[in-house]
Protein backbone atom coordinates (compact mmCIF):
# COMPACT_ATOMS: atom_id res chain seq x y z
CA UNK A 1 0.00 0.00 0.00
CA UNK A 2 1.39 3.37 -1.01
CA UNK A 3 1.55 6.11 1.66
CA UNK A 4 -1.04 8.84 1.39
CA UNK A 5 0.13 12.02 -0.29
CA UNK A 6 0.51 15.09 1.92
CA UNK A 7 -2.31 17.46 1.05
CA UNK A 8 0.09 20.38 1.39
CA UNK A 9 1.94 19.23 -1.73
CA UNK A 10 -0.97 20.51 -3.86
CA UNK A 11 -1.51 24.16 -4.74
CA UNK A 12 -4.96 25.66 -4.35
CA UNK A 13 -5.97 25.22 -7.99
CA UNK A 14 -4.94 21.56 -7.94
CA UNK A 15 -6.95 21.12 -4.77
CA UNK A 16 -9.99 22.68 -6.43
CA UNK A 17 -9.74 20.25 -9.34
CA UNK A 18 -9.54 17.29 -6.95
CA UNK A 19 -12.61 18.46 -5.04
CA UNK A 20 -14.69 19.21 -8.14
CA UNK A 21 -13.87 15.83 -9.66
CA UNK A 22 -15.14 14.21 -6.46
CA UNK A 23 -18.40 16.21 -6.35
CA UNK A 24 -17.36 18.79 -3.74
CA UNK A 25 -17.74 22.57 -4.07
CA UNK A 26 -14.62 24.36 -5.29
CA UNK A 27 -14.76 26.99 -2.51
CA UNK A 28 -13.91 24.25 -0.03
CA UNK A 29 -10.35 24.32 -1.39
CA UNK A 30 -9.92 27.83 -0.01
CA UNK A 31 -11.16 26.70 3.39
CA UNK A 32 -8.82 23.71 3.44
CA UNK A 33 -5.92 25.89 2.33
CA UNK A 34 -6.66 28.32 5.17
CA UNK A 35 -6.60 25.45 7.68
CA UNK A 36 -3.37 23.85 6.50
CA UNK A 37 -1.35 27.04 6.05
CA UNK A 38 -2.81 29.94 8.03
CA UNK A 39 -4.06 27.81 10.94
CA UNK A 40 -1.33 25.13 10.62
CA UNK A 41 -3.84 22.34 11.25
CA UNK A 42 -2.25 19.02 12.21
CA UNK A 43 -5.21 16.83 11.23
CA UNK A 44 -8.44 17.04 9.27
CA UNK A 45 -10.69 16.86 12.35
CA UNK A 46 -9.56 20.40 13.25
CA UNK A 47 -11.27 21.72 10.10
CA UNK A 48 -14.55 22.45 11.85
CA UNK A 49 -16.25 24.35 9.01
CA UNK A 50 -16.02 21.44 6.58
CA UNK A 51 -18.87 18.91 6.14
CA UNK A 52 -18.34 15.44 7.60
CA UNK A 53 -18.41 13.81 4.16
CA UNK A 54 -15.51 16.01 2.99
CA UNK A 55 -13.50 15.36 6.16
CA UNK A 56 -13.99 11.62 5.64
CA UNK A 57 -12.82 11.98 2.02
CA UNK A 58 -9.71 13.88 3.08
CA UNK A 59 -8.84 11.34 5.78
CA UNK A 60 -9.22 8.47 3.35
CA UNK A 61 -7.08 9.98 0.60
CA UNK A 62 -4.57 12.40 2.12
CA UNK A 63 -2.24 12.99 5.07
CA UNK A 64 -0.80 16.03 6.87
CA UNK A 65 2.79 15.04 7.64
CA UNK A 66 3.41 17.63 10.34
CA UNK A 67 6.78 17.54 12.08
CA UNK A 68 7.13 16.22 15.65
CA UNK A 69 9.51 17.38 18.39
CA UNK A 70 11.72 14.40 19.17
CA UNK A 71 13.72 16.30 21.79
CA UNK A 72 13.82 19.88 23.05
CA UNK A 73 16.80 21.38 24.92
CA UNK A 74 17.00 24.80 26.55
CA UNK A 75 20.32 26.60 26.94
CA UNK A 76 21.39 28.64 29.94
CA UNK A 77 21.13 31.74 27.70
CA UNK A 78 17.52 30.96 26.72
CA UNK A 79 18.24 29.41 23.33
CA UNK A 80 15.99 26.44 22.50
CA UNK A 81 17.13 23.61 20.23
CA UNK A 82 14.61 21.20 18.75
CA UNK A 83 15.43 17.82 17.28
CA UNK A 84 12.60 17.45 14.78
CA UNK A 85 11.33 14.09 13.56
CA UNK A 86 10.08 14.05 9.97
CA UNK A 87 7.38 11.76 8.60
CA UNK A 88 9.94 9.20 7.36
CA UNK A 89 11.88 9.05 10.62
CA UNK A 90 14.74 11.36 9.65
CA UNK A 91 15.69 14.02 12.18
CA UNK A 92 16.82 17.61 11.65
CA UNK A 93 17.38 20.43 14.10
CA UNK A 94 16.01 23.96 14.35
CA UNK A 95 16.78 26.63 16.92
CA UNK A 96 14.99 29.50 18.66
CA UNK A 97 17.45 32.32 19.41
CA UNK A 98 16.14 35.01 21.79
CA UNK A 99 17.70 38.45 22.26
CA UNK A 100 16.42 41.65 23.83
CA UNK A 101 14.90 43.09 20.65
CA UNK A 102 14.24 40.05 18.47
CA UNK A 103 13.53 36.33 18.39
CA UNK A 104 15.08 34.45 15.50
CA UNK A 105 14.26 31.04 14.06
CA UNK A 106 17.26 29.19 12.63
CA UNK A 107 15.82 26.56 10.29
CA UNK A 108 17.21 23.59 8.38
CA UNK A 109 16.74 22.92 4.68
CA UNK A 110 18.31 19.47 4.20
CA UNK A 111 18.76 16.25 6.15
CA UNK A 112 22.55 16.42 6.37
CA UNK A 113 24.34 18.65 3.87
CA UNK A 114 25.34 18.64 0.19
CA UNK A 115 28.68 20.35 0.85
CA UNK A 116 31.85 19.40 2.74
CA UNK A 117 33.00 22.27 4.95
CA UNK A 118 35.57 20.78 7.32
CA UNK A 119 34.66 22.96 10.32
CA UNK A 120 30.92 22.16 10.30
CA UNK A 121 29.36 19.25 12.17
CA UNK A 122 26.43 18.95 9.75
CA UNK A 123 28.74 18.25 6.81
CA UNK A 124 29.86 15.04 8.53
CA UNK A 125 26.36 13.64 8.02
CA UNK A 126 26.29 13.97 4.22
CA UNK A 127 23.04 14.79 2.46
CA UNK A 128 20.28 12.20 2.91
CA UNK A 129 17.43 14.20 1.37
CA UNK A 130 16.03 17.67 0.84
CA UNK A 131 13.32 18.99 3.11
CA UNK A 132 9.91 19.62 1.58
CA UNK A 133 8.48 23.17 1.68
CA UNK A 134 5.97 22.20 4.38
CA UNK A 135 8.75 20.72 6.56
CA UNK A 136 10.63 24.03 6.45
CA UNK A 137 7.41 25.95 7.06
CA UNK A 138 6.55 23.74 10.05
CA UNK A 139 9.86 24.62 11.75
CA UNK A 140 8.89 28.30 11.63
CA UNK A 141 5.39 27.53 12.96
CA UNK A 142 6.91 25.51 15.81
CA UNK A 143 9.41 28.19 16.82
CA UNK A 144 6.77 30.92 16.62
CA UNK A 145 4.63 28.87 19.01
CA UNK A 146 7.58 28.34 21.38
CA UNK A 147 8.41 32.04 21.22
CA UNK A 148 4.92 32.95 22.39
CA UNK A 149 4.91 30.22 25.03
CA UNK A 150 8.33 30.89 26.58
CA UNK A 151 8.88 34.58 25.81
CA UNK A 152 5.36 35.96 25.41
CA UNK A 153 6.18 37.52 22.04
CA UNK A 154 6.09 36.31 18.44
CA UNK A 155 8.94 35.31 16.21
CA UNK A 156 10.52 38.29 14.43
CA UNK A 157 13.26 36.91 12.15
CA UNK A 158 14.15 33.77 10.20
CA UNK A 159 17.60 32.62 9.12
CA UNK A 160 18.28 29.66 6.84
CA UNK A 161 21.46 28.78 8.72
CA UNK A 162 20.54 25.37 10.10
CA UNK A 163 21.37 21.99 8.62
CA UNK A 164 21.96 21.87 4.87
CA UNK A 165 22.84 24.16 1.97
CA UNK A 166 19.65 26.09 1.12
CA UNK A 167 20.64 26.77 -2.49
CA UNK A 168 21.03 23.03 -3.11
CA UNK A 169 17.32 22.76 -2.25
CA UNK A 170 16.39 25.95 -4.03
CA UNK A 171 12.86 25.25 -5.27
CA UNK A 172 11.61 23.94 -1.93
CA UNK A 173 13.26 26.77 0.01
CA UNK A 174 11.65 29.36 -2.28
CA UNK A 175 8.23 27.69 -1.96
CA UNK A 176 8.54 27.66 1.83
CA UNK A 177 9.43 31.37 1.90
CA UNK A 178 6.50 32.17 -0.39
CA UNK A 179 4.19 30.42 2.06
CA UNK A 180 5.85 31.99 5.14
CA UNK A 181 5.44 35.50 3.67
CA UNK A 182 2.01 34.96 2.12
CA UNK A 183 -1.04 36.59 3.71
CA UNK A 184 -2.69 33.18 3.53
CA UNK A 185 0.30 31.72 5.40
CA UNK A 186 2.22 33.37 8.24
CA UNK A 187 2.37 36.83 6.68
CA UNK A 188 5.97 37.52 7.73
CA UNK A 189 8.00 40.18 5.94
CA UNK A 190 10.63 38.88 3.51
CA UNK A 191 12.91 41.66 4.84
CA UNK A 192 13.17 39.66 8.07
CA UNK A 193 14.42 36.52 6.30
CA UNK A 194 18.09 35.74 5.58
CA UNK A 195 19.16 32.86 3.36
CA UNK A 196 22.74 31.84 4.10
CA UNK A 197 24.77 29.97 1.51
CA UNK A 198 28.29 28.61 1.40
CA UNK A 199 28.41 29.96 -2.13
CA UNK A 200 26.70 28.36 -5.14
CA UNK A 201 27.32 30.91 -7.93
CA UNK A 202 24.77 29.56 -10.42
CA UNK A 203 21.99 29.64 -7.84
CA UNK A 204 22.93 33.11 -6.54
CA UNK A 205 22.45 34.39 -10.09
CA UNK A 206 19.11 32.57 -10.30
CA UNK A 207 17.98 34.24 -7.07
CA UNK A 208 18.82 37.61 -8.58
CA UNK A 209 16.90 36.75 -11.76
CA UNK A 210 13.95 35.59 -9.66
CA UNK A 211 13.97 38.97 -7.89
CA UNK A 212 13.76 37.45 -4.42
CA UNK A 213 12.94 39.82 -1.56
CA UNK A 214 14.89 38.23 1.27
CA UNK A 215 18.47 39.01 2.31
CA UNK A 216 21.58 37.07 1.28
CA UNK A 217 24.46 35.96 3.50
CA UNK A 218 27.56 34.08 2.34
CA UNK A 219 29.60 31.77 4.56
CA UNK A 220 33.05 32.97 3.45
CA UNK A 221 35.79 32.35 6.06
CA UNK A 222 38.66 33.13 3.69
CA UNK A 223 39.12 35.55 0.81
CA UNK A 224 42.18 33.63 -0.39
CA UNK A 225 41.12 31.01 -2.92
CA UNK A 226 43.57 28.21 -2.01
CA UNK A 227 42.98 28.69 1.70
CA UNK A 228 39.20 28.65 1.29
CA UNK A 229 39.48 25.39 -0.66
CA UNK A 230 41.51 23.84 2.17
CA UNK A 231 38.69 24.46 4.68
CA UNK A 232 35.73 24.31 2.24
CA UNK A 233 36.81 21.75 -0.40
CA UNK A 234 33.82 22.36 -2.70
CA UNK A 235 35.44 25.77 -3.40
CA UNK A 236 37.71 23.99 -5.86
CA UNK A 237 34.75 23.66 -8.25
CA UNK A 238 32.88 26.83 -7.21
CA UNK A 239 35.80 29.17 -6.55
CA UNK A 240 36.02 32.72 -5.27
CA UNK A 241 36.22 34.27 -8.74
CA UNK A 242 32.93 32.63 -9.70
CA UNK A 243 31.42 33.58 -6.35
CA UNK A 244 32.39 37.25 -6.67
CA UNK A 245 31.06 37.28 -10.23
CA UNK A 246 27.70 35.97 -9.00
CA UNK A 247 27.57 38.43 -6.09
CA UNK A 248 28.31 41.33 -8.43
CA UNK A 249 25.42 40.12 -10.57
CA UNK A 250 23.25 39.82 -7.43
CA UNK A 251 23.93 43.41 -6.36
CA UNK A 252 23.50 44.80 -9.88
CA UNK A 253 20.07 43.14 -10.17
CA UNK A 254 18.75 43.58 -6.61
CA UNK A 255 20.70 46.52 -5.09
CA UNK A 256 20.88 44.45 -1.87
CA UNK A 257 24.20 44.31 -0.05
CA UNK A 258 25.78 40.96 0.82
CA UNK A 259 26.62 39.87 4.36
CA UNK A 260 29.80 37.81 4.68
CA UNK A 261 29.91 35.38 7.59
CA UNK A 262 33.49 34.92 8.69
CA UNK A 263 34.98 32.74 11.43
CA UNK A 264 38.60 33.40 12.43
CA UNK A 265 40.67 30.35 13.40
CA UNK A 266 44.06 30.27 15.08
CA UNK A 267 46.79 29.43 12.57
CA UNK A 268 44.41 29.30 9.60
CA UNK A 269 43.13 32.78 8.70
CA UNK A 270 44.50 34.95 11.50
CA UNK A 271 47.27 36.98 9.82
CA UNK A 272 47.59 40.32 8.01
CA UNK A 273 47.40 38.70 4.57
CA UNK A 274 43.97 37.25 5.43
CA UNK A 275 42.70 40.60 6.69
CA UNK A 276 43.84 42.45 3.59
CA UNK A 277 42.34 39.82 1.28
CA UNK A 278 38.97 40.22 3.03
CA UNK A 279 39.15 44.02 2.74
CA UNK A 280 39.96 43.76 -0.98
CA UNK A 281 37.08 41.36 -1.55
CA UNK A 282 34.59 43.53 0.35
CA UNK A 283 35.45 46.48 -1.88
CA UNK A 284 34.38 44.54 -4.98
CA UNK A 285 30.72 44.23 -3.96
CA UNK A 286 28.84 46.41 -1.43
CA UNK A 287 28.85 44.30 1.70
CA UNK A 288 29.15 43.99 5.45
CA UNK A 289 30.94 41.40 7.58
CA UNK A 290 29.77 39.33 10.54
CA UNK A 291 32.79 38.05 12.45
CA UNK A 292 31.44 34.90 14.09
CA UNK A 293 32.62 33.15 17.22
CA UNK A 294 33.75 29.61 16.40
CA UNK A 295 31.90 26.78 18.08
CA UNK A 296 33.92 23.63 18.63
CA UNK A 297 33.01 20.35 16.94
CA UNK A 298 35.87 18.54 18.71
CA UNK A 299 38.26 18.91 15.77
CA UNK A 300 41.73 19.98 17.02
CA UNK A 301 42.53 21.55 13.62
CA UNK A 302 40.01 24.33 14.25
CA UNK A 303 40.55 26.55 17.28
CA UNK A 304 39.01 29.96 17.91
CA UNK A 305 41.47 32.81 17.31
CA UNK A 306 42.23 35.06 20.31
CA UNK A 307 40.17 38.18 20.94
CA UNK A 308 43.14 40.32 19.95
CA UNK A 309 42.99 38.99 16.37
CA UNK A 310 39.22 39.41 16.15
CA UNK A 311 39.59 43.04 17.27
CA UNK A 312 42.35 43.55 14.69
CA UNK A 313 39.99 42.32 11.94
CA UNK A 314 37.25 44.58 13.24
CA UNK A 315 39.48 47.66 13.40
CA UNK A 316 40.95 47.02 9.93
CA UNK A 317 37.54 46.57 8.31
CA UNK A 318 36.05 49.64 9.96
CA UNK A 319 39.15 51.69 9.05
CA UNK A 320 38.40 50.85 5.44
CA UNK A 321 34.76 51.96 5.85
CA UNK A 322 33.46 48.39 5.75
CA UNK A 323 30.66 47.74 8.22
CA UNK A 324 31.56 44.89 10.55
CA UNK A 325 30.14 43.34 13.71
CA UNK A 326 31.18 40.54 16.04
CA UNK A 327 28.44 37.94 16.51
CA UNK A 328 28.69 36.04 19.77
CA UNK A 329 27.28 32.55 19.68
CA UNK A 330 24.26 31.44 21.66
CA UNK A 331 23.23 27.96 22.70
CA UNK A 332 26.77 26.57 22.66
CA UNK A 333 26.17 24.53 25.82
CA UNK A 334 23.50 22.47 24.01
CA UNK A 335 25.34 22.28 20.65
CA UNK A 336 22.85 24.72 19.12
CA UNK A 337 25.33 27.32 17.87
CA UNK A 338 26.51 27.90 14.28
CA UNK A 339 28.16 24.83 12.79
CA UNK A 340 27.17 22.51 15.65
CA UNK A 341 23.89 21.05 14.41
CA UNK A 342 24.52 17.34 13.90
CA UNK A 343 21.77 15.36 15.67
CA UNK A 344 23.99 14.31 18.57
CA UNK A 345 20.77 13.33 20.35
Amino acid sequence: MFPKKDIRSFNENELKEILISNSFKSFRANQIYHWIWNKSAHNFDEMTNLPERLIAFLKENFAINFIKVNRMQKSSDGTIKNAIELFDGFIVECVLIPTKDRITACVSSQVGCSLNCKFCATSKLKRMRNLNPDEIYDQVVLINKQSKEYYNRPLTNIVFMGMGEPLMNYNNVIKSIERITSKSGLGMSSKRIVVSTSGVPKMIKKMADDNVRFKLAVSLHSAINEKRTSIMPFNEKMNLNDLIDSLTYWYTKTKKIVTYEYVIWKGINDNDEDIQALIDLCKKVPSKVNLIQYNSIDDPNFVQAPELIINKYLYSLESNKIKATVRRSRGEDIDAACGQLANKS
